[in-house]
């Protein structure tokens, strides 16, 4: 009993030993967050050390297991000094009930961070629901109004579509569909920070393919299709979206041909295979003038159109374009060797087994950073690849880095990569802002019509207090333009910083105590990008960590990625996706993203909130009555 008093006594001293030395960085915390600021460095300090013997010994006296400290860390380990000293027949000074009180006060300050944040909850349910817009939330309100009467709480906004014309107009149909049901829908938006992508790809021959459809005895059960429009019309009439089968091929035509065609004429030509092909048009679509906007011809058979390739028809002879060129890729194997540039070029395919490809970067700095060792990883970690070498040229006429990449992981029969695909450096210190020019715009649009602005690519304390000091400018901004309110505005805007790198996680503390600077504060945790930085095989572990770090802080969380998608995409979730979304649930706020299903998606979260949230509070499970079990 003594080494296990002597022990907590130990820890609670190195927690105090913590808060003086780190008595100045506390003191620029505002004073109603800095007993949070200092819970969140005496929890940060806690999981540094390996304290599972002690939390088994306190477990076998039925003390406590110290599960759930993250609240009030140095104020639970009191609670369970005062048990171990009341078992050993020992006094003790210890204030239980101020630190009960304390204890309560943290969970109130957290669930009044989170209305501050992501505004008010809904009754019985404990975390809000935000839901990415599609594209169509532009200019059809009763999608908007459908998705707020399913429980959307606040809209998603992604900045790196659209733009601004299409975003007011969204943010209008939130505020109109917020009234309809009686409550406040914040406007989130997502800056997309500096990508990393792969540069372009050369294009491959314009050769395009109408397709029949078959049933699985190879019946044809729905003909090929071509749609054919004029060659200098500026804005061609596109293929309708609902006729069966594969897609229409679109093909431009000469005017002067379209307009000798009717019904029922066949147009044959020889396709790029050198295959004679037959099809009838079945359809002739006129403006108001008379003249032909578009005609939709149906084949029995396979044909790849080549642009220039001869279309006859009442011995009329006219050449097929607007053919777009084919999309290429490269392909590699475990052990391949390629080079990613920092030079802007096109990537050619090579011709011959002893070529190396070479791949540009959107970002030359961060070629520029790479060195022998560091993982690339591309595609969402699709294709894993190690830095062999890295060369430097220099002249007059051109300076750029090459790094020499060897491939590490693809699929067992290769792996493809396409043009502007993603790039993850997960161990490479990059010299790279979290804001671009672009963000800076982009921010400056949230400031004036959203609430909160969801940041990118942070790595560090400095990228999210560089967040702030841009912020500060925009307020100045508007000060000297006499616009006061947008100037408060934007010195009290909303801010999520998402965590979604190596670097951000090992440096979580010090962004959170950056962040907590300021009012309105909170995390995503960007389980997409996480994964592939950190491997699959941590991601059992690190969300629940940030989870339980920005407690402490009393900062709320926001968790997204994939969240329901199976259900969004085809209107039905997997059984695990039903386990997943209870886990996210304790998080704040959970993040679905788009499909075609995310009405219903909204719907069954809404739901499965309500009832969790009489069932856990963040990693505290309450064992409320099961009906199931009773007589």
């Amino acid at each position: 009993m003594d080494d296990l008093i002597s022990k907590v006594t130990d820890l609670i001293t190195e927690l105090d030993d913590v808060s003086v030395e780190a008595s100045a960085l506390l003191a620029e915390v505002p004073e109603e967050r800095r007993r949070h600021a200092e819970n969140l460095l005496h929890y940060a300090h806690l999981r540094t050390i390996d304290i599972r013997e002690l939390q088994n010994s306190l477990h076998d006296l039925g003390v406590t297991s110290l599960t759930t400290v993250e609240t009030f860390t140095r104020g639970r380990l009191e609670l369970a000094l005062n048990a171990l000293l009341a078992l050993a027949g020992r006094t003790s000074d210890i204030d239980v009930a101020r630190i009960i009180a304390d204890d309560e006060r943290a969970d109130i300050a957290l669930d009044n961070n989170a209305t501050e944040l992501f505004g008010q909850e809904r009754a019985d349910v404990t975390s809000h629901i935000m839901v990415t817009l599609p594209a169509e939330a532009a200019d059809d309100a009763e999608l908007v109004e459908s998705f707020a009467a399913a429980g959307m709480d606040l809209a998603r906004i992604n900045c790196a579509h659209d733009g601004p014309e299409q975003w007011r107009r969204m943010i209008d149909n939130v505020n109109a569909a917020a009234e309809k049901v009686g409550r406040r829908i914040f406007v989130s938006m997502d800056l997309a920070g500096p990508k990393l992508r792969t540069g372009d790809i050369e294009p491959g021959p314009r050769v395009g393919r109408a397709r029949v459809m078959r049933d699985d005895a190879g019946t044809v059960i729905a003909k090929s299709k071509i749609w054919l429009t004029p060659r200098l019309d500026e804005n061609p009439k596109p293929a309708p979206s609902d006729l069966p089968g594969r897609p229409a091929l679109p093909l431009e035509a000469d005017q002067g041909w379209l307009e000798q065609l009717q019904l029922e004429d066949v147009i044959t030509l020889h396709d790029s295979r050198s295959a004679k092909r037959h099809f009838t048009v079945v359809r002739i679509d006129t403006d108001s003038e008379g003249e032909i906007e578009a005609v939709l011809a149906e084949g029995e058979k396979n044909a790849w159109i080549a642009e220039g390739t001869h279309l006859r028809s009442n011995y009329e002879v006219t050449r097929a374009g607007g053919v777009p060129p084919t999309v290429q890729k490269l392909r590699f194997h475990t052990g391949d060797e390629f080079i990613l540039t920092s030079r802007e070029e096109i990537t050619t395919i090579p011709r011959t087994d002893d070529e190396i490809p070479r791949v540009s970067c959107s970002l030359p700095s961060a070629v520029a950073a790479l060195k022998p060792g560091d993982p690339v990883l591309f595609d969402d970690g699709a294709l894993g690849a190690e830095v062999v070498e890295v060369s430097e040229t220099s002249s007059s006429e051109d300076s750029h880095v090459d790094a020499r990449l060897r491939v590490l992981r693809t699929k067992p029969n290769g792996q493809p990569l396409a043009a502007h695909k993603g790039i993850n450096l997960p161990n490479t210190d990059l010299p790279l802002n979290s804001l671009t020019d672009e963000d800076i715009e982009h921010l400056r649009f949230v400031v004036e019509h959203a609430d909160i602005a969801a940041v990118s690519f942070i790595r560090t304390q400095g990228d999210a207090e560089y967040v702030y000091k841009v912020l500060d400018e925009i307020a100045a901004e508007h000060e000297a333009a006499g616009r006061e309110d947008l100037a408060s505005k934007a010195r009290n805007l909303g801010v999520v910083l998402k965590i979604e790198t190596i670097p951000a996680f090992q440096n979580l503390p010090g962004i959170i105590i950056a962040s907590m600077k300021r009012a309105k504060s909170g995390l995503m945790i960007a389980r997409g990008d996480l994964a592939v930085e950190l491997g699959f095989d941590r991601m059992g572990e690190v969300p629940g960590q940030i989870l339980t770090l920005a407690q402490a802080a009393g900062v709320p969380t926001i968790l997204g990625t994939q969240v329901l998608e199976n259900m969004a995409k085809a209107g039905l979730p997997s059984r695990a996706e039903i386990t997943d979304a209870a886990f996210a649930l304790r998080a704040e706020c959970v993040m679905l993203n788009k499909g075609p299903h995310i009405t219903e998606a909204i719907a069954i979260l809404n739901n499965l909130a309500r009832k969790m949230g009489r069932s856990q509070r963040k990693s505290r499970i309450m064992l409320r009555k099961i009906r199931s079990w009773s007589d």
